[in-house]
């Protein structure tokens, strides 16, 4: 078993600086259905998984399954078109780089599409920090947790990492419930899908820059 700290990064709206992306794909896929446009205030104040559930929220009900179809799809043909504009969080680069360098290791999980997301982290040159990435395979919508339990099994027997001095940095009160499930610790940071407020209800230490989430994922995982 290794006995280094390891990191388990989120993607989108944590090391991936997306929000502007995400914004506009969600009022595409709500204009759909004659939805009214939302701001990104609103979004961070209810978004949550699963996506269904954050659609019942503004709908007063959980969308059909024809209806989830359409607007899932009209998210990701719009995200797609969106995140062209986007890049990393500030700093990320530079933190990763320095995590790698000081012998720790770190992976990528995300309810990205895998095949959408290998190319993109390759795109940034960031790839070599990482001895694993995974997005999602399967149908969108569900939770983190399950992918969670299968990725940290992956890293444990291809690396010896072990879930105790695991920690998973995201933006998301999803990244907490996933972590928790396998015996990681989490760190959730505010400049993603979901406000402080949202965030500091979960339990677990909430930060306003990936630089604290990474001095506390040290802490944590000491």
């Amino acid at each position: 078993m290794q006995t280094g700290a390891h990191i388990v990064w989120d993607w989108n709206g944590t090391l991936f600086h997306d929000n502007d992306a995400i914004i506009g794909a969600t009022n595409a896929a709500f204009a759909e259905l004659g939805l009214a446009p939302i701001t990104l205030e609103q979004y961070r104040a209810l978004y949550c998984v699963p996506v269904p559930k954050f659609y019942e929220r503004l709908m007063g009900r959980l969308p059909s399954d024809a209806e989830w179809e359409v607007m899932d799809a009209t998210f990701h043909r719009h995200y797609i078109e969106h995140r062209v504009r986007c890049g990393l969080a500030e700093g990320a680069a530079e933190l990763l780089a320095g995590w790698r360098s000081a012998g720790r290791s770190q992976s990528i999980l995300s309810m990205y599409g895998h095949d959408e997301l290998v190319p993109l982290v390759k795109g940034f040159g960031i790839e070599s920090h990482f001895i694993r990435v995974d997005g999602r395979t399967g149908p969108s919508g569900g939770s983190k947790a399950e992918h969670m339990v299968r990725h940290i099994a992956e890293l444990a027997e291809s690396a010896g990492i072990d879930p105790a001095r695991t920690v998973v940095i995201g933006d998301a009160a999803d990244d907490a419930v996933a972590a928790g499930h396998v015996g990681a610790r989490a760190v959730l940071y505010t400049g993603g899908s979901h406000s402080r407020a949202s965030l500091e209800g979960v339990g677990v230490p909430v930060v306003d820059t990936l630089g604290e989430a990474v001095a506390e994922a040290e802490r944590l995982a000491a």
